[in-house]
Formats: C-alpha cells, structure tokens, sequence
C-alpha cells in the first residue's frame, strides 16, 4: 500500500502511433509527448507533485494513492511481466516501479 511516505507505482512508458505515453498505474496518471524522455521526466515531476499534493492534504487518505488502474494499463503490464508479446501497435520502452 502506498503512503505519502513510502511505496512504489508502476510505470509504462510505450509509443502509440506517433506520441509516447507515460502512465502511472496506481495514481492513474497520464503524460503524453513526442519524446520518450520528455514524457518520463513530466510523468517523474507528475508522481511528485502528485504525492507532495496529498501531503498537504494532511490525516490518513492514502486512497488517491491506491487507484485501481485502468484494465488497458493492467493488461498491458501482465504482459510485459510475463514476457507476452505486446499487441501492436504498442511500442514500450520502459516499465518498472517508481519509488514513492
């Protein structure tokens, strides 16, 4: 379970048609861009901000940080883990947990 002060999220970053996205699967955060890196750094600083945000917040809501995420985001990290082939027209780059 994630908490303003620990936990781990994971993370996509894949290439669909021509933009790449970054999602965070926990927190249901989506970055988009031309850039592979660009979108890594922004979904970094998204996480970030996301939990500094629910910080401020105060008391014990650790709800926003233990998001069911969407299927198409679970599905595509089963199959990354399992070593499946991604369906195209999916190109992933990465994929891993972020600390929190």
């Amino acid at each position: 379970m994630n908490t303003t002060q620990k936990g781990a999220v994971r993370c996509i970053v894949f290439k669909d048609g021509d933009t790449w996205y970054g999602v965070a699967l926990e927190f249901n955060i989506v970055e988009s861009a031309d850039d592979a890196d660009v979108v890594r750094f922004n979904l970094d600083e998204a996480i970030q901000g996301y939990v500094e945000s629910q910080k401020k917040l105060k008391g014990t809501r650790v709800s926003p940080l233990n998001q069911k995420p969407e299927k198409e985001y679970t599905d595509l990290w089963k199959k990354l883990v399992a070593g499946k082939p991604i369906p195209s027209p999916y190109e992933v780059k990465s994929f891993g947990f972020t600390r929190v």
